[in-house]
């Protein structure tokens, strides 16, 4: 498991029109990205290089 001791954890602007349901971004760790569900902060998370969450986004935003 990735090491994730000082992520600092965000949402998104838009998540408040949903009731807070939304998932959180960690960007500030060295070589990843980790991702968690806002409803489940102590359930899982995943991690991502930062290439492949930038191509995440990229297309996310076209759709």
């Amino acid at each position: 498991m990735a090491e994730l001791t000082g992520a600092r954890w965000r949402t998104s602007t838009r998540s408040s029109t949903n009731g807070g349901n939304c998932v959180e971004v960690a960007d500030n760790l060295p070589g990843l990205v980790a991702v968690r569900d806002s409803k489940d902060r102590d359930g899982g998370v995943l991690t991502f290089g930062p290439t492949a969450w930038r191509t995440f986004v990229a297309s996310a935003r076209r759709h």
